[in-house]
């Protein structure tokens, strides 16, 4: 395990591990102990009750954060004809069809999201092995296999993130970065905390937000009374 620096030592010592804070709390204290040289990320971590080997437990889904990531991000888009014309319209880094295929299998990797028409698919479906690990393959379920790319590319721009329980039932996802107002990082909070709730399972039993985590890269982890979020609500 990597030794902490002094810093991150001290900006540990102002965290209670045993509290739950107030979300506006929380997110204040996760930016006043941001120790790094640089606008750091400010993430949230959901450990849900749910057991992701059964396929109806399974969590993967996207939302639009209402103020953004502080991130942008590069998006690719396979389309053609028209569909092509609107993905250029609408702001996509990268638009094309089989000839952005070889320059990934040939290792190029410019890009942060992967958007598809379905008709697409066959060709895109030859890089299954390649982008499905690093978990940029498009897929209906985010809204990165669509028609529609010109909401598709807009929605990503404006801050899309995707979420995934990964195999511990754990969802990360960024809310913003440190340089954001705390407004508006509650906000982004807010947002994903509501489309978390509502994407429970009816197959999931027993308490199903077991902990909620704000914290900044390289920082320590604040908690959240996610039970005072929801009584909010």
């Amino acid at each position: 395990m990597a030794k902490k620096g002094k810093k991150q030592v001290e900006a540990a010592k102002k965290v209670d591990r045993m509290k739950l804070y107030d979300v506006n709390e929380a997110i204040a204290l996760a930016k006043e102990t941001s120790s790094v040289n640089f606008d750091a990320t400010v993430e949230v971590a959901f450990r849900l009750g749910i057991d992701v080997r059964k396929n109806d437990q399974q969590i993967r889904g996207a939302v639009v954060l209402p103020n953004g990531t502080g991130k942008t991000q590069k998006v690719l888009v396979f389309a053609k004809g028209e569909k092509a014309k609107e993905a250029e319209a609408a702001g996509a880094d990268y638009v094309g069809e089989a000839d952005f295929v070889n320059k990934i299998q040939q290792g190029w990797f410019d890009f942060d999201v992967v958007v598809a028409t379905p008709d697409m698919m066959g060709e895109v479906g030859k890089l299954g092995r390649v982008l499905g690990p690093k978990g940029l393959m498009p897929n209906p379920k985010t809204g990165t296999v669509t028609f529609d790319v010109t909401k598709a590319v807009q929605d990503i721009k404006a801050g899309k993130v995707e979420y995934r329980a990964d195999k511990s039932g754990i969802i990360h996802a960024p809310i913003g970065k440190v340089s954001f107002e705390d407004e508006k990082l509650v906000e982004n909070f807010e947002t994903i905390f509501d489309t978390i709730q509502k994407a429970k399972p009816a197959a999931a039993k027993g308490t199903y937000m077991k902990s909620v985590n704000v914290t900044t890269t390289m920082g320590p982890a604040v908690k959240i009374d996610a039970s005072n979020v929801a009584a909010k609500k």
